[in-house]
C-alpha cells in the first residue's frame, strides 16, 4: 500500500502546481496521500512561492469537500460506508457524536488538523451541516493547516522539516485551549 501512495505522490509531484491542486481536491473526499506532502516538498524548492502554495492548496482542499458533502448529501451512509469499507459504522458513529457536541467546529479540527479531513466532509453532506458554515470552517481549517507548514518553511527551511507535525500539534493545543476559554468565559456571562 505505501508504494502505491508513493507512486501517486509522485504523479502528482510531476504535475507540478496543477498536481499539487488536483492531489488537495481529491485528498478531501478520496484516500489519496495528504497533499502536505508535496506542499513542503515544493515550499522547500521555492520558498518564494511558499504563500502561494498554500493558498493553492486551500483553495483546492475546501472546494474538494464541496464534492465530499455532495457525495454524503445524495449518497448517505451507504457512500459513506462504501468509501470507509473497514471501519464505516465507526467511523461516522464517532463523527456524529463529535457533530453533535461541537458542530462546525468538529469541521475545523477536522480541517487543521490529521484527522481525516475526508471523513467530515461526507459525513457533513449526510448529517446535513449549514453549507455556508461547512465550508467556512473547511476554508479557515485547510488555509489554517497550510498556511502555517508554508509560513513555517519560509521562515526555517529544511532544518524544521521533521518538526512540521510537531509544530502543528502546537498550534492545535493552543487552539483548543483558546476555545475552551471562550467557551467557559460565555457560559459564564450567560449564567449571570
Amino acid at each position: 500500500m505505501q508504494e502505491f501512495f508513493l507512486k501517486i505522490n509522485d504523479f502528482f509531484q510531476s504535475m507540478g502546481i496543477e498536481g499539487l491542486a488536483l492531489n488537495s481536491f481529491i485528498e478531501s473526499f478520496f484516500l489519496v496521500p495528504p497533499p502536505d506532502f508535496l506542499l513542503i516538498a515544493m515550499d522547500l524548492a521555492n520558498p518564494a512561492k511558499a504563500l502561494f502554495y498554500a493558498l493553492i492548496c486551500t483553495i483546492a482542499s475546501a472546494f474538494g469537500g464541496v464534492v465530499g458533502y455532495a457525495i454524503g448529501y445524495y449518497g448517505g451512509r451507504p457512500a459513506f460506508n462504501w468509501f470507509f469499507k473497514k471501519s464505516g459504522k465507526e467511523k461516522f458513529e464517532a463523527v456524529e457524536n463529535l457533530y453533535n457536541k461541537y458542530g462546525t467546529l468538529a469541521v475545523f479540527f477536522s480541517a487543521f488538523t490529521p484527522i481525516p479531513y475526508k471523513v467530515f466532509t461526507i459525513a457533513s453532506g449526510i448529517l446535513n451541516m449549514n453549507f455556508f458554515k461547512f465550508m467556512l470552517a473547511s476554508f479557515f481549517g485547510r488555509g489554517l493547516r497550510f498556511f502555517i507548514v508554508s509560513i513555517v518553511l519560509m521562515l526555517f527551511g529544511e532544518a524544521i522539516k521533521q518538526y512540521i507535525e510537531l509544530v502543528i500539534a502546537l498550534v492545535t493545543i493552543i487552539i483548543i485551549i483558546f476555545f475552551v476559554i471562550l467557551y467557559k468565559k460565555r457560559k459564564t456571562l450567560f449564567k449571570n
